[in-house]
């Protein structure tokens, strides 16, 4: 596998590309850009491009795109316990878990300390049978979930086994709580704000998360979209 690139780089045996995700992007619209850039900057027409672990638009942080032949090898890039910083709002809820929606309830947090949280966090961390948000891509009768979820139609979605490997408060001051999260493939951190709020009785949500690492490859070796661009204009 190649990691790094120049003018005599062979594009289509296989390019492993470490990218901060901007924040209000998909992964497909940063897939979608790398594509094009190699398309239209290098002439390569026909280019395989594809990412190794979907990150919500409102994230930021590490997305591994991998290109050419080296896209066989997603899966195993995808299969990478991962790291995040991610900032929970207790005291509210919304049905996305994030601030793709709007509140939809309040809750007390005048008995919420950091005691409390440091007995809290260690109840859900190890193996968990988390259930993912509704408003997630997870396929129901054939459909999308968030799509029924935009409907306001209800429906039930199968747990599934994630790990939490370890959660560290970096910051709390209501009602915000900042954590260092390391976990497994497959870890709704939107429904762990979830879960961290029913535990604390408060309710949470999502208001900021950056992912930090995947596997050995850590977000301060990945670069910008524009950066990439310039880079390769002046190959």
């Amino acid at each position: 596998m190649i990691f790094t690139f120049n003018k005599d780089t062979d594009w289509n045996e296989g390019v492993v590309l470490l990218f901060d995700k901007p924040y209000g992007w998909t992964s497909y619209n940063l897939v979608g850009k790398v594509r094009a850039v190699l398309k239209h900057r290098l002439g390569l027409k026909k280019i395989k491009v594809g990412h190794a672990g979907t990150l919500d638009p409102l994230a930021t942080g590490l997305l591994i795109i991998c290109v050419g032949k080296v896209t066989k090898r997603v899966s195993e890039f995808q299969m990478q316990d991962k790291e995040y910083v991610a900032t929970f709002s207790l005291g509210a809820t919304t049905p996305s878990f994030d601030l793709e929606t709007q509140k939809d309830k309040d809750y007390p947090t005048e008995h919420i300390n950091r005691e409390l949280i440091d007995r809290v966090l260690p109840t859900l961390t190890g193996v968990q049978m988390q259930v993912p948000p509704l408003f997630s891509a997870k396929s129901v009768d054939g459909g999308r979930a968030y799509l029924l979820a935009r409907k306001g139609i209800d429906m039930e979605l199968a747990p599934s086994p994630i790990t939490i490997h370890q959660l560290e408060v970096l910051h709390f001051a209501l009602p915000n709580l900042t954590l260092k999260i390391r976990c497994s493939k497959g870890t709704y951190i939107r429904a762990l704000a979830r879960d961290i709020g029913a535990a604390l009785g408060s309710g949470a949500h999502l208001t900021e998360l950056r992912r930090t690492a995947s596997g050995d490859f850590r977000v301060d070796e990945a670069m910008k979209i524009e950066n990439f661009e310039k880079i390769i204009i002046d190959l």
